[in-house]
């Protein structure tokens, strides 16, 4: 098998640069799986942070469950992905919302973006969620 595993500081740059959506997968009140595109950015101490309604059902099975996984994969060859799944910490406090709002929408839609989208999504209703890495799970290289 090709797989090779990602260092640590490899992770950390996979996260980070360049920008690919993640693919959050959270579980429902009856068991079922959901799993949803997300943008996100990676803070200083290692978490992935990123915003979503609180009446999503990603938001009510965050609250609910306290726990998530994110895949973030490369979609050229050869082929890389990284898996995370761990506890979330969620908070509500509008300028920690807004903050983080206007960050990852700077990050993926351009820092001339970032105020607007910080605007649009820091508001009464959105959180700002952080999902601490319990389990990390990461190859490159998966079709040499």
């Amino acid at each position: 098998m090709g797989y090779t595993s990602m260092t640590d500081d490899e992770v950390d740059r996979f996260l980070r640069d360049p920008v690919r959506p993640g693919l959050l997968a959270t579980v429902r009140a009856d068991g079922r799986p959901h799993v949803a595109p997300i943008w996100f950015d990676v803070d200083d101490d290692g978490t992935i942070v990123f915003n979503t309604g609180d009446d999503t059902v990603k938001g009510r099975n965050l609250r609910r469950e306290g726990r998530a996984a994110l895949c973030v994969q490369d979609d050229q060859p050869p082929f890389s992905f990284v898996t995370v799944d761990g506890p979330v910490a969620i908070s509500e406090d509008l300028e920690d919302v807004r903050t983080w709002a206007a960050r990852i929408g700077g990050r993926y839609l351009g820092a001339d973006q970032a105020e607007a989208m910080g605007d649009r999504n820091g508001v009464p209703g959105e959180l700002v969620v952080r999902l601490t890495p319990a389990k990390v799970v990461a190859k490159r290289d998966v079709a040499l």
